[in-house]
């Protein structure tokens, strides 16, 4: 059998390669043995550093899920992970990395119905060119579950229109304001910075309460809602314009 293997630092033994053959990723996170890195997947080469202790590369490595034995003897000091360019489609074993701020999980098979468990530590996450072809509900999950993201990145998905996807430019701004407004502590969506202009303009658009949008600016508001100038034909014929309008523009109208 053909061996593969990585390379990790580990704060007491330096620069560790770790034999990652194909009986033990394959092995389920709930089904693999429980004990310890056997001796002969471990050895130890005294060069490592303090600062690449915390750090864990798993690039490249045709990994289906994280094989439970490095989740176990990692995870309590990982801070940055980089999982990037395997089959990886379940991130739940990230529960078990509690002081992760940094997670590189590009070029993998996820799709919106890959949730991230509870990770209020995580700041940076990419997930360029996966295969995530829907917003809604995901992102909304995305921030119960990362609600402090500062850096996020989605580049190269379906649910991420741009020029290079064949996208429009409404519909790029259209994607960017939504997450925008999902996430206050974001500084940074793709490629480019949250400007105060886009932050303000993702709450007036997103954030407002669905009639006040409706009713037309200088009204008076929710306030009037009650009166007879304002009824429910009124707010449903007004839904009805928006979606039809949108429909025929072959547009997605995100509310």
């Amino acid at each position: 059998m053909e061996t593969q293997n990585y390379f990790i630092k580990d704060a007491d033994e330096g620069l560790i390669t770790v034999d990652v053959s194909k009986d033990v990723v394959e092995d389920s996170m709930t089904t693999m043995n429980q004990s310890e890195i056997p001796p002969d997947l471990i050895q130890s080469v005294n060069d490592g550093t303090e600062d690449d202790a915390t750090k864990l590369t798993l690039a490249y490595e045709n990994l289906y899920e994280l094989p439970r034995t490095i989740v176990e003897r990692f995870s309590d000091h990982i801070i940055y992970l980089d999982i990037s360019h395997n089959k990886i489609t379940n991130l739940d074993a990230l529960v078990h990395f509690k002081h992760l701020t940094s997670l590189i999980a590009d070029d993998n098979p996820i799709t919106e119905n890959c949730l991230l468990p509870p990770m209020p530590k995580l700041q940076l996450l990419w997930l360029n060119r996966c295969k995530i072809s829907s917003l809604y509900p995901w992102v909304g999950k995305l921030k119960e579950s990362c609600p402090n993201l500062q850096y996020l990145s989605l580049m190269g998905n379906p649910a991420a229109p741009s020029y290079f996807n064949g996208g429009t430019f409404y519909e790029y701004l259209q994607y960017r304001l939504f997450v925008v407004s999902q996430f206050p502590s974001l500084t940074h969506l793709d490629d480019r910075k949250v400007t105060d202009d886009q932050r303000s303009e993702a709450h007036r658009l997103y954030k407002r309460p669905l009639l006040e949008r409706i009713i037309k600016p200088g009204s008076g508001g929710l306030s009037q809602l009650m009166s007879s100038s304002i009824t429910w034909n009124s707010v449903h014929n007004k839904l009805s314009s928006l979606w039809g309008k949108d429909r025929n523009q072959g547009r997605n109208l995100l509310i």
